[in-house]
C-alpha cells in the first residue's frame, strides 16, 4: 500500500462509504462471513440486474441538479437584492448562506447520504462566494488570490471531515486555482509575465496527466472517477495553451530557448512547482507506475521546446504536430496498457483534432478553396469512420481483458 493510499484509501476515496460490491465482498470474504461460493454468487446475481445501479444514476442526476438549481436561485435572489441590503445584514445572510447548505447536509446525512453530499458541496461552492462578498463588505485589502486560498482550505477542511469525493474534487481545483493566481499577481508586477504564464500553461497540462491516470484497474473509486473527469476535460485545452503561449514570443525578454527559460532564476520557483507537484502527485498515487508519468513531462517538455523553435508567424510547426500525434498515440497505449477506455477515447480525439489542425494550417490553403473543401469532407467520412472503428476494437480489447 503506498501513500497515496494510506492518505485516501485504496479506491481514492477519504471515507469506506459507498464502495463496489467487490471491495465489500473481499472484506466480507477475509473476515470469514461468507464463502467464495456465496460471493461468486453474490456478484453474479447483482451484476444481472441493472436496475439499482440505474436508480441510483438517476437519483444522483436529480440531487445534483435540484442542488445546484436551488443555490442558484438563493445567490440570485440575493444578488438582486443585495444593493438593499446594510452591511450588517450582507454578512448574516453570507454565514446564512455558507453554513445553512451544511446544517442542511448534516440534517439529511442520515437519511439520503447523496442528498448530503450534494448539500455539503453546495455549502462549500457557497463558501468562495462568501470569502469575496465579505470582502467586498468590509473593504479588505484586494489579493484576490487570497480569498481561493482560503477557499481552498474550506475544502480541505470539509474533505477532512466528510470524506467524500465531492470535497476531494473541489480541493483539487481549487488548490491549483490558488497557485495560478499567485503566479498571474506576481507575473503582472514584474516583467517576466510571459516566461511566468508559459510555465503556469505547462503546470496545468501535467496536473491535468496526472489527474486523468490516478485511475487504474483495482484502484477506482469516486474520487479518482472525479479526478480523471477533471484531467481528461483540461488535457487537450492544457496542451492548446502549452503550444499558443510557448508558439508566440510576446516580447520575452529573457533568455532564449526552453533551456534557458529553465535555468532562469526568475522562474526557477515556478518551474519546480509545475513539474515536481504533478509528478509527486503521481507518485503518491501510482507507486512505482509513476514512471509512465515521467515519460509524459518529457513528452511535454519536448511539445513545449517545438513549439519555442516554430515562432514563425505565431504558428506552429511541423514538429509541434508530430508531437501532438505521437502524445495521443501514447495516450491510447497506456490506457490499453492499464485498461482504461478513456485514456483510448481521449486520445483518440486528440490525434484526430492533431490531423484537423494540421490540415487546416497547412494543406488547405494550398488546394484552393473547393479542393480543399473536398479534402476536409473526405477526411471526415473516411478518416472518422476508421478511427471510430478502430475505437470500437480497442475498446472491446480492454473489454475482453477486464475481469
Amino acid at each position: 500500500m503506498n501513500i497515496f493510499e494510506t492518505l485516501f484509501g485504496k479506491h481514492g476515496m477519504l471515507l469506506a462509504m459507498d464502495k463496489p460490491l467487490p471491495e465489500l465482498l473481499d472484506r466480507w470474504l477475509a473476515a470469514g462471513l461468507v464463502d467464495r461460493a456465496q460471493a461468486e454468487r453474490i456478484l453474479a446475481f447483482e451484476g444481472r440486474d441493472p436496475g439499482p445501479i440505474r436508480r441510483r444514476l438517476f437519483s444522483g442526476l436529480a440531487i445534483a441538479l435540484g442542488a445546484g438549481m436551488v443555490g442558484a436561485g438563493i445567490l440570485l435572489f440575493v444578488a438582486a437584492n443585495w444593493a438593499h441590503l446594510a452591511p450588517g445584514v450582507r454578512f448574516l445572510v453570507v454565514l446564512a448562506l455558507t453554513g445553512g447548505f451544511h446544517l442542511l447536509g448534516a440534517w439529511a446525512a442520515p437519511r439520503s447520504p447523496g442528498l448530503a453530499m450534494a448539500l455539503h458541496g453546495t455549502g462549500s461552492l457557497a463558501l468562495g462566494a462568501g470569502i469575496y462578498l465579505s470582502g467586498q463588505i468590509f473593504n479588505l485589502q484586494e489579493h484576490w488570490p487570497d480569498g481561493l486560498l482560503l477557499w481552498s482550505l474550506g475544502a480541505w477542511l470539509g474533505c477532512a471531515l466528510l470524506r467524500d469525493w465531492v470535497q476531494g474534487s473541489l480541493a483539487a481545483v481549487l488548490t491549483p486555482l490558488w497557485l495560478l493566481g499567485e503566479g498571474a499577481e506576481r507575473a503582472m508586477d514584474g516583467q517576466h509575465a510571459p516566461g511566468t504564464f508559459r510555465v503556469m500553461a505547462l503546470g496545468c497540462l501535467l496536473l491535468s496527466i496526472s489527474y486523468l491516470t490516478l485511475a487504474r484497474p483495482g484502484r477506482d473509486g469516486p474520487l479518482r472517477r472525479a479526478l480523471a473527469w477533471i484531467g481528461g476535460l483540461a488535457l487537450i485545452p492544457g496542451a492548446v495553451a502549452v503550444i499558443m503561449l510557448f508558439s508566440y514570443s510576446w516580447g520575452f525578454q529573457g533568455p532564449e530557448g526552453l533551456l534557458g527559460i529553465l535555468g532562469d532564476p526568475v522562474h526557477r520557483v515556478e518551474w519546480v512547482l509545475a513539474l515536481g507537484l504533478p509528478l509527486a502527485l503521481a507518485a503518491l498515487a501510482r507507486g512505482r507506475a509513476v514512471w509512465m508519468n515521467a515519460v509524459a513531462t518529457l513528452w511535454a517538455l519536448a511539445l513545449a521546446k517545438a513549439a519555442i523553435g516554430s515562432q514563425r508567424a505565431g504558428m506552429p510547426g511541423g514538429w509541434v504536430y508530430a508531437l501532438c500525434a505521437l502524445g495521443a498515440l501514447g495516450l491510447i497505449l497506456w490506457g490499453l496498457a492499464e485498461a482504461r477506455r478513456e485514456r483510448v477515447n481521449l486520445g483518440m480525439a486528440g490525434f484526430a483534432l492533431t490531423v484537423l489542425a494540421f490540415y487546416f494550417s497547412s494543406v488547405m490553403d494550398k488546394l484552393g478553396r473547393s479542393l480543399g473543401l473536398m479534402g476536409l469532407g473526405l477526411l471526415f467520412l473516411a478518416g472518422g469512420w476508421q478511427l471510430e472503428r478502430l475505437r470500437r476494437r480497442l475498446n472491446a480489447l480492454i473489454g475482453r481483458r477486464t475481469p
